[in-house]
């Protein structure tokens, strides 16, 4: 049922392609039905993201610099991060906002196809990906429940069917803690103490191996969940941990 259900969906979407995520324009061949996105949005999406690349950003947390040289002024005052580096695409405003949305609330699963484009165009970019797992930050318990989907799973679907793509291993698990929207760093960090844990035997393997670890998100504001998720895997015995998040806030 599950396959009937999937062709005569992507046959719907071919015959009635739908509007484009950004834009609302039509949509007209293949690589636009795919991702919902219309050509000269991809364009205009591809050209703000190597603008965006050309300026520094920060070797730690990946936001744009302003005036400082290296590091960012948060990154130089905080008390040190669990991750070695982080990687940032898109800047959460404007059309990147309206991206977001059309995926995260609206669910277009298409976008997922989009975002995780880019992310293996990252990891060919970056040899310091070569030799590593990817881990997905795991969702709130409940969440699933309320949303009826993990916007994060949704894009690590996309990326095991993308060659390029570094081996994955879904081994942190998340206990219940309250939603993290409208709490500070330091609030976010002690709600998430104790919170997030290790449950798979597949990552002392790639412990073992030397493997560095890629933990995956989809917005960083505060940066807490990336650092609780780290400093888990340093705590297990990681030797290197690192962080792509699409958006930075």
């Amino acid at each position: 049922m599950n396959i009937l259900k999937k062709i005569f969906l992507q046959a719907k979407n071919f015959i009635f392609p739908g509007a484009c995520a950004l834009c609302g324009g039509s949509l007209e061949n293949s690589n636009e039905i795919r991702f919902s996105l219309c050509g000269k949005c991809q364009i205009d999406l591809e050209d703000s993201i190597r603008q965006s690349n050309s300026g520094s950003k920060c070797g730690i947390c990946g936001k744009p610099l302003v005036s400082e040289i290296g590091t960012c002024l948060p990154c130089r005052n905080s008390e040190g991060r669990s991750f070695e580096r982080l990687w940032t695409i898109f800047p959460y405003i404007g059309k990147y906002r309206k991206l977001l949305t059309a995926f995260k609330f609206d669910k277009n699963t298409d976008i997922a196809g989009f975002f995780a484009k880019k992310i293996i165009e990252l990891f060919k970019e970056t040899p310091d990906l070569d030799r590593a797992v990817i881990v997905p930050v795991p969702p709130r318990p409940g969440k699933i429940k309320e949303t009826g989907w993990d916007q994060v799973d949704c894009i690590f679907k996309r990326l095991k069917k993308l060659s390029g793509c570094p081996q994955i291993c879904r081994c942190l698990k998340r206990k219940k803690s309250r939603i993290q929207k409208k709490l500070n760093r330091a609030e976010r960090m002690e709600n998430l103490k104790g919170r997030i844990f290790l449950n798979a035997p597949d990552a002392k393997r790639y412990i073992d191996n030397g493997y560095a670890f890629i933990i995956i998100d989809d917005v960083i504001t505060t940066g807490s969940t990336i650092e609780v998720c780290s400093a888990v895997l340093k705590e297990a015995g990681a030797q290197s941990v690192l962080g792509v998040c699409l958006f930075y806030d």
